[in-house]
Order: C-alpha cells, then sequence, then structure tokens
C-alpha cells in the first residue's frame, strides 16, 4: 500500500508545529488560510516567537512554569506572614505538646475539677465538721499515750479502790 517513508505530513500540521516552533509569522499564516483565532491568539504567538528567539536558536520554545492561583492568593499570602512573624518572635501558634506534656495537663486539669467538685458538693457546716473530726483524731493518739487516760489502766485502779477499803475495814 502506502510506504511511511514517502508519506508527507498534511500542510496544516505542518502550519500548526511552525507556530510552536516560532517560524511562521502572523503574516504567513493569515496567507497561509489558517486563522489565528482557531490556533493562538496574536499576543500568544508573538510571545512564542520571543520565547523561540531567546530559547538559544534552535527553534525550541523555552519552558516557562505555570502560575500557581493558590500561592498567588492574597489569604494564604497573610497567612505566610503572620507564621513568619510569630516564629521570629517565638510564639508557639501550633500548641505543639510532647505526648508527657499533654497527659501532665489533663491530670492537673482532672485534679482541679475534682477539687471544684467536692468544694460545691459539701456544704459549709459539713467541711467545718470533717475539719473538726480531722482535729479530734490527731489528738486522740497523743491522749492515748498518757498512762492516766488508759481505759484498762482505770479499770484496774478502780477495783484496787474497791477491794482495798474493805481490806482496810477487816484489818481493823
Amino acid at each position: 500500500m502506502c510506504d511511511a517513508r514517502h508519506r508527507k505530513p498534511a500542510p496544516a500540521i505542518l502550519q500548526k508545529l511552525a507556530i510552536y516552533e516560532g517560524v511562521l509569522s502572523t503574516g504567513a499564516l493569515n496567507a497561509g488560510g489558517v486563522g489565528l483565532s482557531t490556533l493562538v491568539s496574536e499576543p500568544e504567538l508573538c510571545a512564542m516567537v520571543q520565547e523561540g528567539e531567546a530559547g538559544g536558536g534552535d527553534g525550541l520554545i523555552a519552558p516557562r512554569r505555570l502560575p500557581n492561583p493558590c500561592l498567588e492568593s492574597p489569604q494564604r499570602m497573610d497567612l505566610h506572614r503572620e507564621l513568619l512573624f510569630n516564629q521570629r518572635i517565638g510564639k508557639n501558634v501550633l500548641n505543639q505538646k510532647s505526648e508527657l506534656q499533654k497527659a501532665l495537663s489533663k491530670h492537673k486539669e482532672k485534679q482541679l475539677m475534682n477539687q471544684i467538685k467536692e468544694h460545691r458538693e459539701t456544704p459549709e457546716l459539713e467541711r467545718a465538721i470533717a475539719e473538726r473530726a480531722r482535729r479530734l483524731e490527731a489528738a486522740e493518739p497523743v491522749a492515748e499515750s498518757d498512762p492516766a487516760t488508759n481505759p484498762t489502766l482505770q479499770e484496774v485502779r478502780a477495783r484496787l479502790r474497791h477491794a482495798a477499803p474493805s481490806a482496810a475495814a477487816s484489818a481493823h
């Protein structure tokens, strides 16, 4: 059939390739019958031709980085500026704590909440009674060490007193 070596590309394809290579001018495109509006706008074509010339003379278009609308947004720029300022002054805005610090703060908060809860639940009178009971319990061990207040010793003395007068009466 048809050999691939003898094939010639269509003229429309050659013209489109020429636009991308920056070889053809706008006048040649209009004369060739291909409209600019179907391929590329005129400012883009001029930019392509200039880039092709600046690319080193081999007819290639130098690659350009596409603009990122996210990076150019004013909200993102304000946030980035604020984060840089906070970093410069040493303010930690991300609340980065270690696990130990988090657990310790949680434990302290729990203890504080328990104290507040206990303080609310017990009325003033009950707290006063509990305080007095604690003071009496603290004073009792000191009193037990005194031999005069020992209950068993008092019982023995009482028996001796009762027994002593009867023994003294029989001795007379």
